[in-house]
């Protein structure tokens, strides 16, 4: 969330070619409202913000249980405004100007933080997920997914037996700014249940006509 037009930009476009998948929100309830609908990696938060300032924003976010993790970017360096920072639910502090070195160094330590245990799996039925090696297996099978059909079976299995919006697959794995049409949501659809589902009888991803997909090994 950062509200300078030109440092935006910059930040995106270095962050963009790290592979980082990158939206911008321009004010805080704007960057609050996207924190809330839509899972992010992390959160880059201006101390700075129209409507609501960056420390309002995180608060608001951890307030309503998001756990993602925020780095915030700010010109102020006193000790009390990076107390402030810190107390507001931030998880790291970068002041301005910066090297896209340190920013991503701090990033990498974020992510060290936030490492899944390699023990844990997501699981629906006899379809098996791990987040850290990124492989799946149906049936003890290993399934050679891509790298987009890879997003979307993580997206799905985070939420087993849930109707998940097409919109809100589209955001989760393409991006929120990103513009990606219905049949190319069904085209990558096919492709997965294809590999998932082909050889088995119990079939896994559903269609629920008129809302979206759901991932489920009980009952239709």
């Amino acid at each position: 969330m950062e509200d300078d037009l030109k440092l935006s930009s910059v930040l995106r476009d270095a962050l963009e070619r790290k592979a980082y998948r990158v939206t911008v929100a321009y004010t805080g309830s704007e960057g609050l409202a996207l924190g809330i609908d839509f899972e992010f990696e992390f959160i880059l938060l201006d101390a700075m913000l129209p409507e609501m300032d960056g420390f309002s924003v995180a608060r608001s976010l951890r307030q309503s249980g998001i756990s993602t993790q925020i780095l915030m970017l700010t010109s102020r360096d006193s000790t009390s405004d990076i107390v402030r920072g810190l107390d507001s639910g931030v998880d790291d502090y970068l002041t301005k100007p910066f090297s896209f070195e340190e920013l991503f160094a701090r990033l990498r330590a974020l992510a060290r933080r936030r490492m899944v245990p390699h023990t844990m799996q997501y699981e629906v039925g006899d379809l098996c997920m791990d987040p850290v090696t990124h492989t799946a297996t149906r049936a003890g099978r290993a399934l050679s997914l891509t790298r987009t059909e890879h997003l979307l079976l993580e997206f799905m299995m985070r939420s087993p037996n849930v109707v998940l919006r097409r919109d809100a697959i589209i955001n989760a794995v393409w991006g929120y700014e990103t513009t990606v049409e219905n049949n190319t949501l069904d085209a990558f659809m096919k492709q997965l249940r294809f590999k998932v589902d082909n050889e088995h009888k119990q079939k896994l991803i559903r269609t629920v006509r008129g809302f979206g997909f759901k991932l489920s090994a009980g009952d239709q």
